[in-house]
C-alpha cells in the first residue's frame, strides 16, 4: 500500500461541541430565534400580527406536550384538557365582578368578587392544571403504550365533558366573555420563551435523562434501577403546567373561553406540530410549531386570493386543512422522526484536517483509493 504524503489534508466529520457551550446550543438558537420571529412580526400587519400571536400560544401548547411525549415515548391526547383547565381557572379569577355577575351569576362569592392580577391568575392556571395532571397522572403512568395513549384520551373527554356541564362554574356550553384581553405578540413570545427554558432545563435535569432512558429501552432502565413511573410523573406534572400556561394565553388573547375551543380539533392540530418538527427533540416541538404557523398563514393568504383585473384568483377553501393532512402523512413515510430528525440544533463547527498518521490502515486505504 502506497503512503499518503504526510501533507495531504483528510476530512474530519464535525467533532461535537462539548461542555455547557455545546449543552446550552439549543437554548440560546431557539429563544434568539423566537426573538427574531417575533421582531419582524411586529413589522406586519395586524392580521398578520395576531396569526403569529396565536402560533406563539400554539408553540407553548406542544413545547408543553413535548416535555412528556418527546421524554418518555407515551404518546399524550389529554394536554388540551389542560389547557382548558388553566383556561377556566384564570377566566374565573380575572374576569371583571361585574361580566360574572352576568355570565356566572351563582358563583360562590370568593370567587364571584375575585379580580386577580393577569400574571397571579396565569400562574394559577398552570397551577390547577398540574394539580390536576397530579393527581390523574398517579394512576395512569403506571401504563404503557397504546394503554397509556388511551388513558390520556380520557382525561380529555372526562374534562370536555365536565366543562361543558358544570353550567354554574363555567358557564356550561355556553361562552364566557370579558376576559382581560392582555395578551399580544411580546406577551406570546416571552411565555414561549419561559416554555423552551422549562422543557430544556426537564430535558437535561437527572430526572429527563433517566426518562429518555426508560423510554429507549423499560426493561434495561428498570434493571438499572431507574423508577419509571416517578420519572413520568414529574413529566408530565410539568407538561399540564405549560399546557394550562398556553390555555390561559389562549384565553386572554381571544377575551372570550368557550369548551368547544378545547377539544378534538385543537388536539390534532397541537399534535400535528409536533409530530411534523419531530416529538423526540425540543429543536422538533419548536421547528414544527414555527413551520405549520407560517404555512398555515401562507395558505390562508392564498385562499383570500388576488384580484387580476376582474378576475379574483383564490385557492379553494379548506386547502390549509388538506395541505396540513398531506404534510403529516409525508413525514410520517418518508422522515418519521420529523423535520428535525429527533435532534437538537447545535453550533455550526468548521471541518477540521486530520494527519494521516492517526488514521486507521483501513481508512486511509479508503481515502487512498478515493485520490486521483
Amino acid at each position: 500500500m502506497a503512503a499518503i504524503p504526510s501533507s495531504t489534508p483528510v476530512p474530519e466529520a464535525r467533532p461535537a461541541a462539548r461542555g455547557w457551550a455545546g449543552r446550552l446550543a439549543p437554548l440560546v438558537i431557539l429563544v434568539v430565534v423566537l426573538l427574531v420571529l417575533a421582531g419582524v412580526a411586529e413589522l406586519a400587519p395586524t392580521v398578520v400580527q395576531r396569526r403569529l400571536t396565536q402560533g406563539l400560544i400554539n408553540l407553548v401548547a406542544v413545547v408543553g406536550l413535548y416535555i412528556f411525549v418527546g421524554n418518555s415515548g407515551v404518546l399524550s391526547f389529554g394536554n388540551v384538557a389542560f389547557m382548558a383547565i388553566g383556561a377556566y381557572v384564570s377566566a374565573l379569577l380575572t374576569m371583571p365582578a361585574a361580566a360574572k355577575g352576568v355570565f356566572l351569576p351563582d358563583l360562590p362569592a370568593f370567587l364571584g368578587q375575585a379580580e386577580w392580577p393577569a400574571t397571579a391568575g396565569a400562574l394559577a392556571g398552570g397551577a390547577a392544571a398540574a394539580l390536576v395532571g397530579a393527581v390523574a397522572g398517579f394512576p395512569l403512568m403506571r401504563l404503557s403504550g397504546i394503554s397509556a395513549s388511551i388513558a390520556t384520551f380520557a382525561i380529555l373527554v372526562v374534562a370536555y365533558v365536565v366543562l361543558g356541564n358544570w353550567t354554574s362554574m363555567t358557564g356550561g356550553q355556553n361562552s364566557l366573555m370579558g376576559l382581560p384581553i392582555y395578551v399580544g405578540l411580546w406577551t406570546a413570545a416571552a411565555w414561549a420563551i419561559v416554555a423552551v427554558v422549562i422543557a430544556f432545563l426537564h430535558q437535561e435535569s437527572r430526572s429527563g435523562l433517566l426518562l429518555r432512558a426508560s423510554r429507549e429501552d423499560e426493561a434495561a432502565a428498570a434493571a438499572c434501577g431507574v423508577h419509571m413511573v416517578r420519572h413520568r410523573l414529574i413529566a408530565f406534572i410539568i407538561s399540564a403546567f405549560i399546557s394550562g400556561i398556553s390555555g390561559v394565553l389562549l384565553g386572554h388573547f381571544l377575551g372570550t373561553v368557550r369548551v368547544e375551543t378545547f377539544y378534538l380539533d385543537l388536539t390534532f392540530l397541537i399534535l400535528a406540530m409536533l409530530v411534523i418538527g419531530g416529538m423526540r427533540s425540543l429543536t422538533g416541538a419548536v421547528t414544527g410549531a414555527i413551520v405549520i404557523t407560517l404555512l398555515t398563514e401562507l395558505l390562508r393568504q392564498a385562499e383570500v386570493g388576488v384580484t387580476v383585473g376582474t378576475t379574483k384568483l383564490a385557492a379553494p377553501g379548506g386547502l390549509g386543512d388538506a395541505v396540513l393532512a398531506l404534510l403529516m402523512l409525508l413525514i410520517i413515510l418518508f422522515r418519521p422522526k420529523g423535520i428535525a430528525g429527533g435532534r437538537e440544533i447545535g453550533w455550526p463547527s468548521p471541518r477540521r484536517p486530520v494527519s494521516p498518521q492517526k488514521l486507521s490502515p483501513q481508512t486511509a486505504t479508503r481515502i487512498e483509493e478515493t485520490q486521483p
